[in-house]
């Protein structure tokens, strides 16, 4: 059976209160499968919090390869309907179709498609269903919802193919170990334009060294800090790519975490080498300091993997978060306030459960917020389920995907005293 053990916590009254979590509940349902539309820690909720960006397929197991998806909200106040408003080839069990809400345009959200053939950003008001599109698929959007960054999706799909999307929807650069006309771009989502602002050139003398003409470099997993000023990315290398091969086997990442500012001046290395990095997410912006900090899972001191706390500026500060009770490798987030940062892993190869712990920054005391178990169909690496949540702006509400009861959906839990 299906198996979920919630923790409801308290504290000591001169310290942050843990939040008290209410009991997992589905806010989607079969027959067929449900997650975010979304990666993790991105916020799924409308701005009055009514409705959540959602995806519906019934593929269950594999890559997508291009095979269409429905992309709709789900309205919370109306008996949790899920509404369809549109659908996208371009998307994957990991970063869904990175669908953001814009706050400044009522009922408009930005997803990536695949238009005429190539890889794009759709920027939709759902409920109208006016559109623009930009021929620049989107990897983060900044809290204002203004401007985004743009990734290369093909030659992510030669490196990662459970990250990038199918086909031939950008120039992959293959037979270029480090250009230096691909890397980040930084897209206006009110007029399309677009600046290439760090290329894979640029880092090249940071990171190691490729051996082989057949390797490939490439930069991903961008996340852009609350205040807007910051970027937080990953350069990334293999010595040979995916094509040809099955689940990563005989493939070995090197991977350099690095921050810019948000013109793509000011590159930073996070870390020496043999650190890498694998998921991160900032603090929210309640002070300068905080708006410079993240939490990223590592190999701190080149020992461990774990979770470390690190300012920009003062990387050689970074510091473990939790101890050896956080010993892995979790989606690191943020409460609303800051106060508590939180991890959910890989499931075990014992039982096949996903752990869940949260840390009060504090005094690093740690408490469970659950175990979520996975069934078989679900343990597949290229079309997995991680719980993959993230907070309701307010506080009031946590969702994360799952698949504790059989079927991948989409589930939330109330926080009862934020």
């Amino acid at each position: 059976m299906f198996a979920v053990d919630c923790a409801f916590g308290a504290g000591n009254s001169a310290l942050p209160s843990f939040p008290e979590f209410g009991r997992p509940r589905a806010i989607t349902q079969g027959p067929k499968d449900h997650f975010f539309a979304s990666y993790y820690a991105i916020n799924s909720w409308s701005p009055d919090n009514r409705y959540a960006l959602v995806l519906e397929t019934d593929i269950k197991e594999g890559l997508p390869d291009g095979r269409l998806c429905t992309i709709g909200v789900v309205d919370m106040v109306d008996g949790n309907r899920f509404i369809p408003f549109s659908t996208t080839r371009t998307w994957n069990f990991q970063e869904a179709a990175m669908a953001f809400w814009l706050p400044g345009e009522k009922d408009t959200v930005v997803f990536n498609d695949m238009r005429g053939g190539k890889f794009c950003a759709v920027v939709m008001n759902w409920k109208t269903k006016q559109e623009r599109v930009y021929p620049y698929p989107v990897a983060a959007v900044s809290e204002d919802g203004t401007w985004a960054i743009s990734i290369n999706y093909a030659r992510l799909f030669l490196t990662r193919p459970d990250y990038g999307y199918h086909g031939n929807g950008q120039d992959p650069r293959k037979g270029v170990v480090f250009p230096d006309d691909d890397g980040l771009w930084k897209v206006n989502l009110k007029t399309g334009e677009a600046k290439l602002i760090v290329s894979c050139a640029d880092v090249k003398g940071m990171v190691p060294e490729v051996k082989s003409a057949d390797g490939m470099s490439y930069l991903c997993h961008t996340v852009i800090s609350k205040d807007g000023k910051r970027i937080y990315f990953l350069s990334r290398s293999v010595e040979k790519s995916m094509e040809g091969v099955k689940k990563f086997k005989g493939v070995n990442w090197h991977t350099t975490a690095f921050t810019c500012n948000a013109d793509g001046s000011g590159i930073r290395r996070c870390f020496p080498d043999g650190w890498g990095s694998s998921h991160f997410n900032w603090k929210p912006a309640l002070s300068e300091r905080d708006a410079a900090t993240m939490t990223v899972t590592c190999r701190f001191q080149n020992k461990v993997y774990t979770h470390a706390e690190f300012t920009v500026g003062e990387e050689e500060k970074a510091h473990q978060i939790g101890g050896s009770e956080m010993h892995f490798d979790g989606h690191c987030l943020y409460t609303p306030d800051g106060n508590f940062i939180s991890g959910d892993g890989y499931f075990d190869r014992d039982r096949f459960y996903r752990s869940w712990k949260i840390v009060r920054l504090a005094d690093q005391k740690i408490q469970n917020v659950g175990q979520f178990y996975v069934p078989e169909i679900y343990r597949n690496i290229y079309s997995r389920c991680d719980l993959h949540p993230r907070w309701r702006p307010d506080g009031k509400m946590i969702g994360f995907n799952s698949v504790h009861e059989g079927y991948r959906q989409v589930y939330v839990m109330d926080v009862k005293n934020r």
